[in-house]
């Protein structure tokens, strides 16, 4: 389903037309931090409204930015162009096969879901109901590593890669991070909370994932061995709960063109609206992004398999 025709495209003269309308779902410090700068600074759209599952928390959130408060996510959806995600996985994907199932554009956060039959729901509900999808992978959209990515995909003669991941949520000799207080993070480690990011590198560059095994390390360490369909292999080694002077993002990728590294990035509000930019573009060519729902469930499939092999 396109943007409806009273909607205008960014930069366009606005005539008849208006702004696509985003609400967004979801009141925590990634909302707060992200989504909420972001979607008020992107000028080619309207920031509509907030609806958290905490009632006085949407309410602090949204009169923050002027926006509305809705009680109720389905008026959301009834108000808005496209749906804006800031929630836990698996509180996100049921939310968003309704949004979808009422036409709305899914703007989702990952993972898309921790069960591989809540992520292909999702992706299924964006096929079945003709809307636009894009997952919200921070090395995907932030410059200058989404560019790197895309130079890299067009290589060939690749022969191993290595990434890491290794966040201090959790340190065991530090103040907690900012994103401590999430239990879903506390309960699926580094493995589901980061583990999207490598993997939104590794197999575009180096082709779909053919085999993983993955074993646990200290902390919440989980090490991943990976086979693509290209030939190469890959290692990442997932975490939240690294020392603080350990803590870092890599990926080294080595072929036959050379030994390429990946730059530094920043500015992920700026980032999250490039996402959003390649949403409305989508909604409105009807052509699927690539990091899109189905893109999302395939990371959750992946990362479920890798999940099963490791010890309780």
């Amino acid at each position: 389903m396109s943007l409806s025709p009273d909607v205008s495209p960014a930069g366009a003269d606005s005539g008849n037309t208006r702004l696509p309308r985003v609400g967004l779902l979801g009141t925590g410090p990634w909302a707060r931090r992200t989504h909420a700068p972001a979607l008020a600074a992107h000028t080619g759209s309207e920031f509509a409204g907030v609806w958290g599952r905490r009632p006085e928390a949407a309410a602090e959130l949204a009169g923050a930015f002027g926006v509305k408060v809705y009680e109720d996510p389905d008026a959301l959806f009834a108000d808005c162009d496209v749906v804006a995600f800031a929630l836990p996985p698996d509180v996100q994907a049921p939310l968003a096969v309704r949004a979808a199932a009422a036409g709305r554009h899914l703007l989702l956060d990952k993972p898309v879901a921790t069960t591989v039959q809540d992520a292909r729901a999702v992706a299924e509900a964006v096929a079945r109901h003709q809307v636009a999808s894009v997952v919200f992978l921070t090395l995907r959209f932030a410059e200058p590593a989404a560019g790197w990515v895309e130079e890299q995909a067009a290589r060939t003669g690749w022969f191993t890669a290595a990434a890491h991941w290794l966040g201090a949520v959790f340190p065991p000799d530090g103040a907690p991070g900012a994103y401590a207080d999430s239990p879903w993070r506390k309960a699926k480690g580094g493995l589901w909370d980061v583990g999207p990011h490598a993997l939104s590198v590794l197999v575009p560059v180096l082709g779909e994932v053919t085999s993983v095994s993955a074993t646990r390390g200290p902390s919440d360490v989980v090490q991943l061995a990976l086979r693509h369909s290209g030939g190469a292999a890959s290692t990442a080694v997932l975490c939240l709960g690294a020392p603080t002077a350990a803590a870092g993002v890599g990926v080294e990728l080595r072929g036959a063109e050379g030994v390429f590294e990946l730059p530094g990035w920043n500015d992920v509000p700026g980032a999250y609206g490039r996402a959003l930019d390649a949403l409305l573009d989508s909604a409105r060519t009807g052509v699927p992004d690539p990091r899109g729902a189905a893109f999302g469930a395939r990371l959750t499939e992946i990362l479920a398999e890798a999940e099963a092999q490791l010890p309780e």
